[in-house]
């Protein structure tokens, strides 16, 4: 049987992966497999989960924010700037689900610390403007 290699990439770790024979991602036309000998290809992958079947057929998942996938003489590369990999669906749909709740959580207090500075800044500029200092 033709199998071929995955390497996932992200900015603090890489996996590299052998023996692949199915590769089933999506990206912004829709779902979509690589099996190996595929045509060289390059695309985007989009916020969710991708999956692969390895030799034996053991399916593992990818959770990831978006990807540049390439695949290219039976070598499929994943470039992320974060990735979660796990054999068990529901596991890694809860471990998506707790990040992405901690990065709204983040999100949410970036947003009010901006609310806060712009608030500040407003307010100095008002009481410079009271005291008559001149802006321009």
């Amino acid at each position: 049987m033709s199998t071929m290699t995955l390497k996932i990439l992200d900015n603090q770790k890489s996996q590299t992966r052998d023996g692949v024979i199915s590769f089933v991602g999506e990206d912004s036309s829709g779902s979509f497999g690589i099996q190996p000998g595929h045509a060289r290809m390059m695309t985007v992958l989009i916020f969710g989960l991708a999956r692969f079947c390895c030799e034996g057929g053991s399916w593992e998942y990818i959770a990831l924010p978006g990807a540049a996938l390439y695949f290219r003489e039976n070598v499929l590369y994943l470039v992320t700037s974060h990735y979660l990999v796990d054999t068990e669906y529901s596991r890694i749909s809860k471990r998506l689900a707790e990040e992405l709740r901690v990065e709204e959580e983040e999100l949410k207090n970036v947003r009010q610390s901006l609310k806060n500075m712009e608030e500040a800044l407003l307010k100095q500029i008002w009481e410079m403007r009271r005291q008559g200092v001149s802006l321009t």
